[in-house]
């Protein structure tokens, strides 16, 4: 029989597999807010809304993704310093692992705050705005 992993790890584990499934809903309600998608509404205002939506769910991600790597590695920094049998040099250290998830953290973070600022002002809500395209006729030829 396999022994149970310990509280810390299935924690871990749980935490990440919730990040994993934040960032795919984020990727996809983004891509649907997107202004250069053809996607959903029409109107800017509620792209830029569900553009917004995609951004949290980013940071929910990416806040998931900090406390799943922070978690293990404070269990790590506690086996580390405990008293034990153990020989200095058989016990867990940081690998690059951690250091990778706290980048991948800050950076889906960082990312979903940059979508969060795409929604408009207050006084431009309710005003759209469309692109003017130049008729064929106004082209000059140098």
């Amino acid at each position: 029989s396999i022994p149970p992993l310990a509280a810390h790890i299935q924690t871990s584990r749980a935490l990440m597999v919730i990040s994993l499934l934040l960032g795919f809903f984020g990727i996809i309600v983004s891509v649907v807010g997107m202004k250069c998608t053809k996607v959903g509404e029409e109107d800017p205002v509620t792209k830029s809304r569900i553009a917004v939506a995609g951004g949290v769910l980013f940071v929910l991600s990416g806040l998931c993704t900090l406390a799943a790597v922070s978690l293990y590695a404070t269990q790590v920094t506690y086996e580390f310093f405990r008293e034990s049998t153990v020989p200095i040099n058989a016990r867990y250290e940081f690998g690059s692992a951690l250091f990778i998830g706290w980048g991948a953290a800050s950076l889906t973070v960082l990312g979903g705050s940059l979508l969060c600022c795409s929604c408009p002002a207050k006084e431009r809500r309710g005003q759209q705005y469309y692109r003017q395209s130049q008729p064929s006729t106004a082209r000059e030829y140098v």
